[in-house]
């Protein structure tokens, strides 16, 4: 339970002190073991990954339909607080942060270098750098970025936001679980034991992804600056862009992160306007829309391909891996969204973060994806013409492959660099520096507000569903994911502690779809007018 008084008091002692001693007692091990500890969580993941893929698959077209017909049915009125409650935040507002949140940092790197390396090769493409294989390049992009991550997300939040706005609950996963396992259970050390485990897979999503996106940083200040960033630089990028999420999260959800979700927004618009008018637009926008439809004929059939014929490693290393890495982010982002959804209808909050980012992604990858590949055809085309004009002078190679796929293959960071200085050949216009100036400094908005809002939700977890968490608890948790980052980065452990939460995906998995149907439970005791006499009883004292 929650301390009022003394040392710990706002918090939950029991699960704050054991989570913390896991984390520190974890990121030792990385450090002091990093070689032996790697080697462990990679052959653990790749084996779970292998022979659990067919159930990540299956889990996540299960949770879209489900909300899908959530969506459409009656229950869709019912709205996440009371009756008459109104929404907190505008849409505009309430769109932005979800976009920050979810997924706006990702989409910058690998909507160049995904297509990228699709295009390069995939099993669903009979040859390589071709037509077809930019077609189906997107098509797989599309759907890895699409409608299942945001289904996990989704699922995890209306379970958080009805349970808690609806039921009167405090935001915590282990309140969403109590129409399945019941509240006596759930107030005892099972409940400590999930609290326990959410906070510690999302202390290390966050702080991975925190020092990986500084790698991907010091890529655009190398470029930039033309200096090479080491180790000590990138660990005072960590430090300074900690400073700046603490006082963000100490401002509160409407003020320090609405103010940064909204100004990711609009930098991400001018950077999108940017590509889109200075590159190949007619390709752009012809892509947007033959691949959103290629995307609707064939996600059926993506979303249950488990490559049982051959049984290659490219579903581990792309879909099965993407739907373990959005599993091990659904407790983060699902309760930052659930914080900000109070006072919206399920219809609203599963259209809304359902549909509008999906789209809204599609458009993004067919810009940075698509000017890539319309550059990649025109290099082809150069070589090809190079090689029939002078056929004794040209070695007869085989194209590999254009500037951006070559840089991809470099590294991926560079990809969308590459991108830009291809669009300033192009057009004429000295536009690549202003562009990756831009690229890097919402690289750095974007990471405050993933680090504030994760911070903020490891503060809610630590205090038993507390909206409003202690100040101190906030700046302690605000240091400590910058203190792991950087720990972590140091002792060259970041890909331990990936492989590392890539195994927490599957007990996430198996907590998602129990939330579906703790959800649907709890939906089927409530009528669309309001709550039934009884409900809130009912739903205490039930359990699997």
């Amino acid at each position: 339970m929650r301390s009022n008084t003394g040392l710990f008091s706002g918090i939950d002692p029991v699960v704050t002190l054991i989570s913390k001693i896991l984390i520190i007692g974890f990121v030792v091990v990385c450090a002091v073991m990093a070689e032996k500890a790697g080697a462990l969580f990679s052959s653990i993941s790749t084996d779970i990954l292998h022979h659990f893929k067919w159930f990540y698959l299956a889990m996540a077209s299960v949770v879209l339909i489900f909300l899908l017909y959530l969506m459409a049915s009656r229950f869709g009125n019912i709205r996440l607080g009371l009756d008459n409650e109104k929404p907190e935040f505008s849409l505009g507002s309430w769109l932005s942060m979800l976009f920050s949140a979810g997924m706006g940092i990702g989409l910058l790197f690998w909507s160049v270098a995904e297509p990228m390396w699709h295009y390069a090769g995939n099993p669903f493409s009979a040859t390589s750098l071709s037509n077809e294989a930019a077609q189906t390049a997107m098509r797989i992009s599309f759907f890895h970025w699409g409608l299942h991550p945001w289904a996990l997300y989704i699922m995890t939040a209306l379970a958080l936001a009805y349970f808690s706005y609806r039921k009167g609950k405090p935001l915590t996963i282990r309140a969403a679980l109590t129409p399945v396992f019941g509240e006596a259970r759930l107030n005892g050390w099972f409940g400590h034991m999930l609290d326990v485990l959410i906070v510690v897979i999302t202390a290390f999503g966050i702080a991975t992804s925190f020092g990986l996106g500084v790698v991907q940083m010091s890529t655009g200040v190398e470029r930039l600056f033309g200096m090479e960033v080491g180790i000590g630089s990138q660990i005072a990028m960590i430090g300074g862009i900690s400073v700046i999420a603490i006082l963000s999260v100490m401002s509160g959800v409407g003020r320090g992160i609405k103010l940064l979700s909204v100004w990711n927004m609009v930098l991400s618009l001018v950077i999108l306007a940017a590509v889109l008018l200075f590159g190949p637009t007619r390709y752009i926008l012809n892509t947007y829309l033959e691949g959103t439809a290629d995307y609707a004929q064939n996600i059926i059939g993506l979303s249950l391909w488990s490559d049982a014929q051959d049984d290659t490693q490219w579903q581990n290393w792309w879909t099965a891996f993407y739907w373990a890495w959005w599993l091990t982010w659904a407790p983060f982002v699902g309760m930052f969204i659930a914080r900000i959804s109070r006072g919206r209808t399920i219809r609203e909050l599963i259209g809304g973060a359902l549909l509008a980012p999906t789209l809204f992604g599609f458009f993004w990858i067919a810009t940075f994806g698509g000017a890539a590949l319309s550059y990649e055809h025109a290099d082809r085309a150069a070589h090809q013409a190079q090689v029939e004009a002078a056929p004794l002078q040209v070695e007869q190679a085989a194209f590999e492959g254009g500037d951006i796929l070559l840089a991809t293959k470099t590294d991926s960071t560079l990809a969308i660099f590459t991108l830009f200085d291809k669009i300033e050949v192009a057009s004429g216009l000295p536009v690549s520096t202003l562009l990756s100036a831009l690229a890097t400094l919402l690289l750095v908005t974007y990471f405050v507000t993933s680090a504030d809002s994760g911070t903020l939700v490891l503060c809610t977890l630590s205090c038993r569903g507390s909206l409003e968490p202690p100040q101190a608890s906030r700046i302690l948790w605000g240091l400590m994911v910058g203190a792991i980052a950087a720990g972590l980065l140091w002792a060259g452990g970041l890909k331990t502690v990936q492989t590392a939460t890539i195994c927490a995906a599957l007990p996430a998995a198996i907590l998602v779809l129990l939330m579906a149907i703790s959800v649907h439970r709890a939906l089927r005791l409530e009528p669309i007018a309001g709550l039934t006499v009884g409900v809130d009883e009912q739903l205490s004292t039930s359990g699997a």
